[in-house]
């Protein structure tokens, strides 16, 4: 599996930005988190303009090796094109809410927009749009390259370990 360049889908709290850390120091290549450029810097009170985002995200796919994740799946859909491989954190919402609990408050939220969180994050199957379950699966099905739905800890956590990794 050629895991150049690598976009990580999944619901908040699934493990995403753990996976792709692991994944980026195992292929010495650099990691973004696109909730960095979603929102604008200082906390998650403010998001950028589209136009911006969309600039910042695809500058970040013009280098030759990297690893993407999040959960805006408008901004994975404009990166596809360019992906070598993508990985979808499937994990329970269960499962979500306690890794978010258990991490708790970052990047300067409040409580209030962690309480929003935990519900933003057992709404995934229910909600709509394109950080939604349902639009998680219509990328992967739709995605021609290689794939892995990984769904349950323990396969996130193999997958990280995976020692046939690869850049090239």
């Amino acid at each position: 599996m050629n895991l150049a360049k690598t976009l990580v889908i999944g619901n908040s709290g699934s493990g995403k930005s753990w996976l792709s850390e692991q994944l980026a120091e195992s292929l010495g290549c650099a990691w973004l988190d696109l909730d960095l450029l979603h929102w604008e810097p200082g906390g998650y009170n403010v998001a950028r303009k589209r136009e911006d985002v969309l600039a910042l995200a695809r500058e970040a796919a013009s280098a030759d090796f990297w690893i993407i994740e999040g959960i805006y799946g408008w901004i994975v859909s404009e990166l596809l094109s360019t992906a070598t491989a993508l990985i979808w954190v499937r994990i329970d919402e269960s499962e979500c809410v306690a890794n978010i609990e258990q991490r708790g408050i970052r990047r300067g939220a409040c409580a209030q927009s962690f309480a929003e969180l935990l519900q933003w994050a057992k709404s995934y199957r229910a909600r709509s749009g394109s950080s939604s379950y349902a639009a998680h699966d219509a990328i992967f099905r739709s995605f021609a390259r290689a794939k892995h739905c990984l769904q349950t800890r323990d396969e996130v956590t193999a997958f990280a370990g995976v020692g046939q990794l690869r850049a090239d």
